[in-house]
Formats: C-alpha cells, structure tokens, sequence
C-alpha cells in the first residue's frame, strides 16, 4: 500500500492546493466558466466562417483581441499590484460577462460579423484584466511550496474547460445554434463571480506604484534584466505564434471531415486534451531541474506534432498528434508560470503576470493571424505543416543561443 502511495505521489497531480478553501472555491468558479468560455470561442469562429467563408476572417479575429490583451494586461497587472485584487477581479469578470450578453443578442437578431468583433474586443478587455489579477491572487492563498501545484490545477481544470466547450459546442451549435451556445456560457459565468465575491480583500503588500506608465516599464524593465524569465515569454511566443493551428479548423473541418460539428468539436479540444493527461500525471513536472533545456525540447515536440497533424488524414490521428503536443504545451506553461510567482516580489507579481498574460493569450492570437493568412495565400497544408516545423527549429537555435537559460536550474 505504501508502494501504492508513493507511485501516486510520485507521478500524479498534486491536489494539496484543494484543501485550502479560498483557492478551491476560486479554482472551481474559473473551472466551470472556463467550459463556457471556451464554448463561445468555438462558436465565434465557426459563426464568422459561416457568415463569411473565409479563413482571413476566423484569423482577424486574432488582432482583433489581441489589441486589447496588450493594452489591458499591462495595465490590468499594473493595477493587480495598486488594489484591492478581489474588487479588480469582479469587475473585469463583469466586463466579459456583458460581451457574452453581446453575442447571444447578435446571434439571435442581427448575425452581424462586425458586432461579434467588437463582442470579442470587449470580452478580451475583461479576460486581460481578470487573468492576471486571478494569477497574482494565487501565491496569497496557498503557501509558496505549493504553487507549482497550485498552476498545475489551474492548467489542467482549464484544459478540462477546453475539452468540454469544444465538445459540448459541436453539438450544441449542430443542434441549436450559436446563440443557444453563448446563453450557456453566461449562465456558466456566475460560478466565477461567486467565486471572486466569497474571496478575502486582498489589498496589495509592500511598496505600491501608481498603476500608470511608470508602473508598467517597471515590470517590463526586470523582465529585460532577468534572461532567464525573459526566454520563457520568448520562447511561448515562438511556440504560439508560429505553431498555433486553431484558425484553420474550419477550413480542415470542410476540406476533409465534410464540414462536420462533431469533428470540428474534436479538432478544437484535441490540444486540452492531451494538457489533461499532462495534468493528471505531472507529478514528475517539479522535478525537472534543467527546465530551461526542458523548456526548449517540449516546445520543439509541440512544434513537430502540430506539423504532423497537418498530414494526417484521419480524424484520429490528426487529434491524438495534437494532443501530444497539448500534453508538452501544459508542462512548458507550468514551468514557465512557476518561475514568475515565485521569482518575483508580491509588488511586482501583478504586473509580470500581466506581461504572461500578453505572451500566453496573445501568442494563439498571432498564430491564429498568420495561420489565416498563409492559408489564404498558399493552402491549408503548407500553412499548418510549415508553422509547426518553424517553430521546431527556431526555438531550439533560440534556446540554445542564450547561455543562461540554457543553463538555468531550478532554484531549491
């Protein structure tokens, strides 16, 4: 039995952070509104494909958030670090909440592609605020040896949120339509903002800096003098924007699997699927020391398994490709987070994790404008398979190049 025990412990996730009420209540609101989040991101871009027939305009629906990310996740990490983050997080949250509101009107009157960009503007504005803060939150509710644990769970919840929405919103869309999809998301909404209501005021700790300019270069400052942490929003970067396939879904889904919703719902919760199984059996993830060496293998595998997912034929073996590289994805993104919380100062937390913030969501959103746009210009296959292989060689010759990450161990 006790053989038993440590096998788990061992190589399975970590689930400690649960026994901590604040963080399990927070943990559980962003886990269901994560299944619907993720639903109104799938059906967002099949809507614009069917109102438009068109690859370009799934993937301006990159820029289109992407502006708002940057803008708002600097300065929403800012103000993480000058107020009270309990009261930052509901109103963010409230901002999503009524974009999502948005969409259901639009999808049930108007079908108009212009408001779903602006809808998806706005709800971009309140996840750039929200994230951050509800990441600098988390080393104020679980002890510091725990935080590795604690993103894990939050990455691998969120990876069950990316599997469900996207499954759920093949049949949802298939039998009801985009509007019955976005009405679900805002009713799985309200478990976040319970959530952030039953939070403690969380008021900022040490020295504060006025939430403006000056805070933001402050952040972007120990960022540029810190290698180490700066390669680990390099590297995503080059991750994301180059390999990040989810733009031509659609187009996959018409040109092989005869436009099906199921297998559109398949092809767009094949990544979360396979950072569920990362999750589930991370137990090994805290034990790596050379993570910068690390770093750059997984992040190359994701990059070679998204171009052979290109290739595949069968629906199958194209989602168990991706979700290869959904399982490498989860464990770089869990090194990476740990590194910010627990490298910098609660002073500066917020604003760090407003830049990975910028670099996780706008990264995807990126890929998804190249993605689209090399579709357009030279086909499906040379735009998938040849992202995926780019990535691949340039974050090994990128990771290699810079000595100190290449030689970064974890700190004991």
């Amino acid at each position: 039995m006790s053989f038993v025990r440590d096998l788990l412990r061992r190589h399975f996730v970590d689930t400690r952070p649960l026994q901590i009420p604040d963080y399990r209540r927070l943990l559980g609101g962003q886990a269901v509104a994560f299944v619907g989040f993720q639903l109104t991101a799938v059906a967002v871009s099949a809507e614009v494909f069917t109102l438009t027939k068109s690859s370009l305009w799934v993937g301006l629906l990159g820029p289109v958030a992407l502006i708002p990310l940057i803008v708002f996740g600097l300065w929403g990490g800012a103000i993480a670090d000058a107020m009270d983050r309990r009261r930052l997080l509901l109103t963010a949250s409230m901002i999503s909440w009524s974009a999502t509101l948005v969409l259901v009107v639009n999808a049930f009157t108007l079908q108009n592609v212009w408001v779903i960009m602006a809808a998806v503007a706005l709800q971009s504005t309140g996840f750039a605020i929200a994230s951050p803060t509800r990441n600098a939150i988390i080393p104020r509710l679980v002890p510091r040896e725990l935080v590795p644990s604690a993103n894990t769970l939050n990455f691998l919840f969120s990876s069950i949120g990316s599997v469900l929405g996207p499954l759920l919103g093949g049949f949802i869309i298939a039998g009801g339509g985009y509007g019955f999809a976005y009405l679900i998301d805002a009713v799985l909404f309200t478990a976040s903002l319970y959530a952030a209501l039953r939070l403690p005021r969380l008021d900022p700790q040490g020295e504060v800096t006025a939430p403006g300019l000056r805070a933001v270069a402050g952040g972007l400052r120990y960022i540029m003098a810190t290698p180490v942490v700066l390669m680990s929003f390099v590297v995503d970067i080059i991750a994301m924007s180059f390999a990040m396939p989810r733009a031509l879904y659609p187009e996959m889904t018409e040109m092989r699997f005869g436009g099906s919703g199921i297998a559109y719902g398949w092809l767009s919760a094949a990544i979360a699927l396979g950072a569920v199984a990362g999750g589930l059996f991370s137990g090994w993830v805290g034990r790596v020391r050379r993570q910068g060496l690390a770093l750059t293998f997984v992040i190359a595998v994701w990059g070679v398994t998204v171009a052979a997912a290109g290739l595949a034929q069968a629906l199958w073996l194209v989602v168990l490709l991706l979700a290869f590289g959904g399982f490498a994805d989860l464990v770089s993104a869990v090194w990476r987070q740990t590194i910010l919380q627990t490298y910098a100062p609660d002073a500066m937390r917020g604003r760090l994790q407003g830049v990975f913030f910028v670099v996780v969501a706008g990264g995807p959103r990126l890929g998804d404008l190249r993605a689209g746009a090399t579709a357009s210009s030279f086909g499906l296959v040379p735009a998938w398979v040849g992202g995926g292989l780019l990535c691949a060689v340039t974050v090994v010759v990128v990771g290699l190049a810079v000595p100190a990450f290449r030689r970064y161990q974890v700190r004991s």
